[in-house]
């Protein structure tokens, strides 16, 4: 049974480091847009917290949680933005300080939680570890949006193994989303981490591959850019379809991002 202490560690830095992107900014500088349509700074953040919220809840209250959930199929099409706006409309001041003790409430409960505990989530059961894992992608791909509004180039962390491994997890649900049958071999996956070892999933001799930098696998998995616009290579056609389709978070299929110098 994995240790899931690295993780949340790893988790509790990434949020660290996007805290201290926003700590100082100015109430105006909360309303910049972000490349998420309709969606500011505070949205961004707003969003963080309500998730970190409904992890706390998976962890420490399944009845709540899954009252929660049914407000989402209720109005699958809109419950992430509504719970976005909510926060977003509180003062910069205010919503930083929920999330800050939000997702201190969380590390605590993942820390506390029973060894080999699964808890449940808008998509399969997760582990205190996988749950980590999920709040540290969102926490990144968030945070590459506030970035970007910020015009601020964050510099790529060893952190992205997590957020690699889960892209590569979450192959068979990317082709479950769209209605596809996942196919019936692993692929090998080969990534250039930004130590400049190399990150290796799946079988090494997987006749159907993808290769390129870390750093744009997970781009692509959190759709925070266009394929054509990532230094990918897909080797296979199945391999190639995955590449059109991935993605590392639970929910409905994203609209993603247009490639550089495109319209919506």
């Amino acid at each position: 049974m994995a240790d899931p202490t690295p993780v949340i560690d790893d988790l509790r830095a990434e949020s660290d480091e996007l805290d201290r992107l926003v700590a100082e900014l100015a109430p105006d500088r909360w309303t910049l847009p972000t490349p998420a349509p309709r969606w500011t700074i505070a949205h961004q953040i707003a969003h963080l917290h309500w998730t970190d919220r409904s992890a706390l809840l998976a962890v420490t209250d399944a009845d709540a949680f899954h009252a929660r959930v049914e407000k989402a199929l209720a109005a699958p099409d809109s419950f992430v933005d509504e719970g976005a706006e909510d926060g977003a409309r509180l003062p910069p001041a205010e919503l930083l300080s929920a999330w800050r003790a939000g997702r201190a409430a969380l590390d605590r409960a993942l820390r506390a939680a029973p060894p080999g505990a699964r808890f449940p989530w808008y998509g399969p059961p997760m582990s205190a570890a996988s749950m980590a894992t999920a709040r540290l992608m969102e926490t990144w791909a968030h945070g590459l949006d506030i970035a970007d509004a910020l015009d601020v180039v964050r510099t790529p962390t060893e952190r992205l193994r997590h957020v690699a491994r889960l892209g590569v997890r979450t192959r068979d649900f990317a082709y479950t989303v769209h209605r596809l049958t996942p196919p019936a071999e692993e692929f090998r996956v080969e990534l250039a981490a930004p130590t400049g070892e190399v990150w290796a999933y799946g079988p090494e001799n997987a006749p159907q591959r993808v290769t390129g930098p870390a750093l744009d696998f997970c781009l692509l998995v959190t759709q925070r850019a266009h394929r054509r616009d990532l230094a990918l290579t897909a080797v296979g056609p199945d391999a190639d379809r995955w590449l059109d389709i991935a993605q590392a978070f639970a929910g409905p299929s994203g609209g993603g991002r247009p490639p550089k110098g495109a319209e919506r």
